[in-house]
């Protein structure tokens, strides 16, 4: 798969520095946009676990639907890169994602879980699409060494998008209280009916909007003048002597793939259940409408963390600040964990905070040095997004045991590893 590579294997357009800039500040609209989509599954899991009586397990098929996509859908898009170019297919993805959220108004008429779970599966395909070109191009727009700190701008705004969601998903989608457990399964035959289409169908009006959105923003990068950068079929010359050059000798890169498994399967862990959490009488108490707003304070923190990242990361390597965030942030679950009330609601809090400059360092830190294999190495990379589908599932299999509140020693456990990976595994053993 060749979707990019940082500063070799890539052949450019003539373009000024203005160009350049005016091309980040479309490609960082792309960002808000998939940001946004992403964190409305926050909101989509305890709204649908609420309408169909899901257990924890169950409920976090929606994150399993989402983020399993990347691991099937991101090689294909690959491809699709360097057939058609980055352009091309960030359109093509877009496209795909109006499609996947046109298709939430079929999934409330009838109403369906599993309908629910495929529109999730088509907009997550257009989302991979569009990450898969956007993430690479925009380590291209400027020197490699600033290329962290660039995409954790760009990331930042990716956060913008997953703060304003659950504000926007509390007023349009969890706008009605929703009965209790007890309630729900106290309904029968027509009577439950009427209640799952009077409450799945408040996810029509925003995902209509959304998917209007989507078409314009579509029609918009179809019309933008971007810098032309295509992947090229380079390659070293130990590739002769050696038989032929590969990703999987590439310790760091491999290294790296586990470790945005992990950090993905983390952040949407605790992102997922978190409005459960705080509705826990031992937690918060909290209504379903308040605790989807601190939601927003744990993706805001995120949004945060990047901008100050992106500074930081001028001066700081990479990987020791990746080290020590993720150490401070593992402390954090932990402390969540021991405590109950506003200490165990404002600890878990303040993890988004800290998750904000781990994917895109470890992003980065995995593709140094590769070269014309960059292509190949962002295409794992990207499919190991997929930790976002599988890590949720075991957190709600261990909620259903052990009770939520101690489900998060799951993402704790994760963040050692990315502590890990920033102070050790992130070093390159080849040089490209």
């Amino acid at each position: 798969m060749a979707v990019t590579s940082v500063n070799t294997g890539v052949r450019r357009s003539a373009a000024s520095s203005g160009s350049y800039k005016s091309a980040m500040a479309m490609v960082t609209t792309l960002f808000f946009m998939w940001g946004f989509l992403t964190c409305l599954n926050d909101i989509l899991v305890p709204h649908l676990k609420s309408i169909f009586d899901l257990n924890y397990f169950k409920a976090s098929l929606v994150q399993f639907a989402f983020f399993f996509s990347y691991a099937v859908f991101a090689f294909p898009a690959g491809k699709i890169v360097e057939k058609i170019g980055y352009k091309k297919t960030m359109v093509l993805g877009l496209a795909t994602m109006a499609i996947g959220a046109l298709l939430f108004i079929p999934a409330a008429d009838v109403p369906s879980f599993g309908l629910f779970l495929g529109a999730l599966i088509v907009l997550a395909a257009g989302i991979t699409a569009l990450q898969v070109a956007a993430n690479p191009y925009v380590s291209i727009l400027g020197p490699e060494r600033t290329a962290s700190s660039r995409l954790n701008l760009t990331q930042a705004f990716n956060s913008l998008g997953t703060f304003v969601a659950p504000f926007f998903g509390s007023l349009l989608i969890l706008s009605a209280a929703p009965k209790t457990i007890e309630q729900v399964r106290g309904m029968t035959g027509s009577v439950l009916q009427d209640y799952r289409l009077h409450e799945a169908a408040t996810v029509k009006v925003p995902y209509i909007g959304i998917t209007l959105a989507l078409v314009l923003l579509a029609l918009s990068v179809a019309m933008f003048k971007l810098p032309r950068i295509e992947a090229t079929k380079e390659f070293r010359p130990d590739m002769l002597t050696e038989g032929g050059d590969s990703i999987w000798k590439y310790r760091h890169l491999l290294l790296g793939a586990i470790g945005i498994f992990v950090y993905v399967g983390a952040e949407v862990s605790i992102g997922s259940f978190l409005v459960n959490y705080f509705s826990q009488p031992d937690t918060g108490g909290f209504s379903v409408q308040t605790a989807a707003k601190l939601v927003s304070l744990y993706w805001g923190g995120a949004m945060v963390g990047r901008f100050i990242g992106s500074a930081v990361l001028q001066k700081v390597r990479p990987g020791r600040l990746l080290g020590l965030v993720a150490m401070i942030a593992c402390a954090l679950v932990l402390t969540s964990i021991l405590t109950f009330g506003h200490p165990a609601v404002w600890s878990i809090l303040l993890v988004g905070l800290f998750n904000s400059i781990m994917f895109p360092t470890i992003f980065t830190l995995a593709i140094a040095e590769l070269g014309p294999l960059t292509g190949e190495g962002s295409g794992l990379l990207v499919a190991s997004i997929v930790g976002g589908a599988l890590i949720p599932l075991a957190e709600g299999a261990l909620a259903d045991r052990i009770g939520l509140h101690h489900a998060f020693i799951l993402p704790a456990l994760c963040y050692v590893y990315v502590a890990y990976y920033g102070f050790k595994g992130s070093r390159p053993t080849r040089t490209a």
